[in-house]
C-alpha cells in the first residue's frame, strides 16, 4: 500500500507479514534528524551563543537528543525562534561540560507543558498520537521519505490495534468497546506505544518507563488510554439509556 492510499483494515491473514516490514518511529526520527540538521544548526548559531559555543554544541554527541527535543517542542506549538535565545540568555555556560546537554535540559524543562497552557490548547502535531512530526522546510526527497514513514507508522498502529481487538487481547479491555472516532484515534496511540517498546504485557502500557524519552511517550499513551476508556464508557452509558427508553416505551 502506497503512502497516498487510505487505510483499510487488514485481514487477520496479512497482519503478521506487515509486522515484519513496518516502519518504526525510530526510523522516522532518524530521517527527521538528518533532514532537519541544517535547520537546527542554523537555529543554534542564531541563539546568542558565541561561534565557538555553537560549534561545540553542534559537534556534541548530545546534539541529536537536543534536536529531538526541539522537534518535540515545535510539535507542541512552541516558538523556537524566541524560546531558544531566551533560554541561552537566561544563564551562561561557563561551567557547562556539554553545552548541547545543558540546552537539552533547559528546552525540556521550559516546554514540559504545551504552549499556551491556560488558554484553549492546540492539538500537538503527533503521528499516531505519539511521534512528533518533523515540520519546516526539508528537501523534496527527505519530505517524501518522512511522509512515507508517517503513513506506514499510522497503518502499523491500526493493524496492531485491530489484531488486538480481533483476538480479544487482554490489553485492549481497558480501552472499552470501540464506538468509532475519536475513540480509535486514542486507542491506536496505545497500540503504537506498545509496538514501539515491544510490550507484550497484558496491561496496556506494560511496566514503568525507564528512559526520559519513553516516559514522555508513556505519559501520552496513558492520557490516550484514559480518553479512550472515557469515550467508550460514555458511549456504553448512552446505549444503555436508549435501551431503557425503548423498553419503557413498549410497556406504555
Amino acid at each position: 500500500m502506497g503512502p497516498s492510499c487510505p487505510y483499510t483494515r487488514p485481514s487477520p491473514s496479512n497482519r503478521s507479514s506487515g509486522a515484519r516490514s513496518h516502519s518504526s518511529p525510530p526510523e522516522y526520527e532518524t530521517i527527521a534528524a538528518a533532514a532537519q540538521r541544517d535547520r537546527w544548526a542554523t537555529l543554534i548559531r542564531a541563539s546568542g551563543l558565541t561561534a565557538e559555543q555553537a560549534d561545540t554544541a553542534i559537534e556534541s554527541e548530545a546534539f541529536g537528543a537536543l534536536t529531538a527535543e526541539l522537534r518535540r517542542a515545535e510539535a507542541n506549538h512552541h516558538n523556537l525562534d524566541t524560546l531558544l535565545p531566551r533560554l541561552v540568555a537566561a544563564r551562561g555556560f561557563a561551567d557547562a561540560d556539554d553545552i548541547a546537554s545543558v540546552l537539552h535540559y533547559r528546552v525540556a524543562r521550559a516546554t514540559a507543558r504545551p504552549a499556551g497552557s491556560g488558554r484553549p490548547r492546540k492539538a500537538p502535531r503527533l503521528i499516531a498520537g505519539l511521534v512528533p512530526e518533523a515540520r519546516g522546510q526539508v528537501s523534496a526527497d527527505m519530505r517524501q521519505a518522512l511522509d512515507q514513514r508517517r503513513d506506514l507508522i499510522e497503518q502499523r498502529a491500526d493493524a496492531v490495534l485491530d489484531t488486538g481487538l480481533d483476538e480479544g487481547a487482554t490489553w485492549t479491555k481497558p480501552l472499552g468497546t470501540p464506538p468509532g472516532d475519536p475513540w480509535r484515534r486514542y486507542a491506536r496511540t496505545v497500540a503504537v506505544y506498545r509496538d514501539r517498546y515491544g510490550i507484550t504485557d497484558d496491561t496496556p502500557l506494560g511496566t514503568a518507563a525507564v528512559t526520559t524519552a519513553q516516559k514522555i511517550d508513556a505519559a501520552r499513551a496513558r492520557s490516550a488510554l484514559e480518553r479512550a476508556g472515557n469515550i467508550a464508557r460514555g458511549s456504553s452509558a448512552r446505549a444503555e439509556r436508549k435501551v431503557v427508553r425503548r423498553e419503557q416505551g413498549r410497556t406504555l
